[in-house]
């Protein structure tokens, strides 16, 4: 399938409302407003192709660049082409949703995360922590480092307050998806949880967010859900 045929399929599905909640979030022109679970029947038209992700990546447009995500081979993409991605990042729901999300299945992903968290960068230091909750919800205990992800607790511990917004957020969610998925430290993310307390996100043109990742985990405990995997990363 070609790039145009596919941008006009993926504008046919657009909404308005949907754009609307998009912008709301981060996102600008041009967009069409396309509800992710839309974009599937052409997915599976297409299934993996790196060289029409990557023309779709390039149009600057959020739903073919989600879109691009859908259908990347993540492992034909080297370190270059994942930072090339991170830069056209514009905001969270790019950084963290798509690009963070096609890392994850790529055997570099835990170098490249690790790069980006040290970056000092907003969006890729959100990447990166993100990318974390993508591999650990999805891959087996043993793929990780315990003593490299309980160094990361602390790091979270000691700095998330003093983190730009979003990285504030991902790193939350690290603690929560450590807790979640990753019974070697539960114990450990839970006390880290508690010693965080709540975290504010301030947003644009929005009240600020609250985040409380003790008392999700806590749900999640009482659900019995403590050790949950996703079979997959992508949708």
């Amino acid at each position: 399938m070609e790039l145009q045929t596919v941008m006009q399929e993926l504008e046919a599905l657009g909404k308005e409302r949907t754009k609307k909640m998009y912008i709301s979030n981060g996102a600008h022109e041009p967009l069409f407003g396309t509800a992710t679970g839309a974009m599937k029947p052409i997915a599976k038209k297409i299934k993996r192709n790196q060289p029409l992700a990557e023309e779709l990546y390039a149009t600057g447009n959020y739903d073919a660049m989600y879109f691009a995500g859908i259908i990347a081979d993540p492992e034909a993409m080297t370190e270059a082409d994942f930072d090339r991605w991170m830069d056209d990042a514009y905001f969270y729901m790019l950084s963290d949703y798509v690009v963070a999300v096609t890392l994850a299945e790529a055997d570099i992903a835990q170098d490249v995360a690790d790069k980006w968290i040290e970056s000092g960068e907003e969006l890729r230091m959100s990447g990166g922590w993100s990318c974390y909750c993508w591999l650990l919800g999805n891959r087996p205990d043993a793929e990780f480092s315990e003593e490299k992800l309980a160094k990361m607790l602390d790091k979270v511990k000691e700095t998330i307050h003093n983190s730009p917004e979003r990285t504030k957020s991902a790193m939350n969610n690290f603690v929560y998806t450590v807790a979640v998925s990753y019974l070697p430290l539960h114990e450990k993310a839970v006390e880290t949880a508690k010693a965080i307390g709540p975290v504010e996100m301030k947003r644009d043109k929005k009240k600020s967010s609250i985040l409380q990742a003790s008392e999700n985990i806590q749900k999640e405990v009482d659900k019995g859900r403590i050790g949950f995997k996703r079979k997959y990363v992508r949708c």
